[in-house]
């Protein structure tokens, strides 16, 4: 009788102690995501908000949406900036051949066009994996913006291919300033990652990651592997082709095919794997990684070296930082920053009574 009743006084104490480390994540959360929505907006400069946070939003989202197919389906892509691209150019088109369509309903049209080019590049994931899947998607990479240029209607028969942003006007509320784009993007993002808590902690989340374990032992439980893993496809194409559209209009303003090239797949694609593979959290710190290592260089070059520090030398520098942090956590850390996080987190809830 005394065993059980410790047993349970003690399992009773460990439920109340997660139960309190989860109202306390949740509070930060709401705390920062309040400071986020209300604090910035009145402290932040325009550079802030052009250079850094509107493309680290962006670039978080774009993360996410691959971090969907890859980090938790398991379905390998190279061709995040094709999406991105199809994304960009569909929302552009609705606004242009649509009178008085309003920008959220193109934006969310523009992503359904790029779901379904997401389902259209996803048919080969059902016979083919791995090295093969990656080529199937790169392939989609250089199709896409030699579509793009090929065919003039996509870019309103611009003799450059450049597509310029709409007027960015929600509700009647004007939101083409800096701080107008940082909201516009940061409302996107907040819903979009909601949305995507919601279906990877749901039954279709939890498919993808038996697909992602194993395919054929999901198979033989009764999974439907072809559906799985065309909504992965479609889902994450989703996220890419609003990304496309924030980075065209709320970031660049004009965008041509050329833009959304290789090198941005691979961005992205360093963006889960330094974040953290299988993490909506990690898609956001490796996206902030991404943005802020080259201000940091700049910044540091310039405190040490003065104006006159070699730019050429700060890319490959960069380059070369990038190419060992991806080996660095490839090896030894692969769930990347957000792991770190994590462990950061609990040694700081534990730190006034274990040190």
């Amino acid at each position: 009788m005394f065993f059980s009743q410790a047993r349970q006084i003690t399992t009773d104490y460990r439920s109340e102690r997660r139960l309190f480390r989860l109202k306390q994540d949740r509070w930060v959360f709401w705390a920062v995501l309040a400071f986020a929505l209300i604090v910035i907006p009145r402290i932040g400069t325009d550079y802030w908000f052009s250079a850094i946070l509107v493309p680290f939003l962006v670039l978080g989202l774009a993360g996410l949406g691959l971090n969907i197919l890859t980090g938790y389906a398991g379905q390998l892509s190279l061709g995040s900036a094709a999406f991105m691209a199809v994304g960009a150019f569909a929302a552009y088109n609705f606004q242009l051949r649509i009178p008085g369509i309003s920008l959220l309903l193109s934006f969310f049209l523009g992503g359904i066009v790029t779901a379904l080019f997401g389902v259209l590049i996803g048919l080969p994931s059902l016979r083919i994996k791995g090295f093969y899947l990656i080529v199937s998607t790169l392939a989609a990479q250089f199709f896409v913006p030699w579509m793009l240029t090929q065919y003039g209607w996509f870019s309103n028969y611009s003799a450059s291919g450049v597509i310029s942003a709409p007027k960015l006007e929600v509700f009647g509320q004007d939101f083409n300033t800096p701080s107008g784009r940082y909201l516009l993007t940061l409302s996107i993002v907040i819903l979009l990652g909601f949305t995507a808590h919601r279906l990877i902690h749901s039954p279709l989340g939890r498919n993808w990651m038996a697909v992602r374990d194993m395919d054929t032992a999901a198979a033989s439980i009764g999974i439907p592997i072809l559906r799985t893993k065309l909504l992965a496809f479609a889902i994450s194409s989703f996220y890419l082709g609003i990304a496309g559209a924030l980075w065209a209009f709320a970031y660049l303003g004009t965008v041509e095919p050329d833009g959304f090239d290789l090198s941005r797949s691979f961005q992205i694609l360093f963006i889960i794997i330094i974040g953290g593979l299988g993490s909506i959290s990690g898609s956001f710190l490796g996206a902030a990684f991404i943005v802020l290592l080259p201000i940091t260089l700049s910044l540091g070059s310039t405190a040490l070296f003065g104006q006159g520090a070699d730019q050429a030398l700060l890319q490959n520098l960069q380059k070369i930082i990038f190419g060992s942090l991806i080996i660095f956590f490839l090896i030894k850390e692969p769930d990347g920053l957000a792991r770190l996080w994590r462990h950061l987190r609990e040694r700081l809830k534990l730190w006034p009574l274990r040190y």
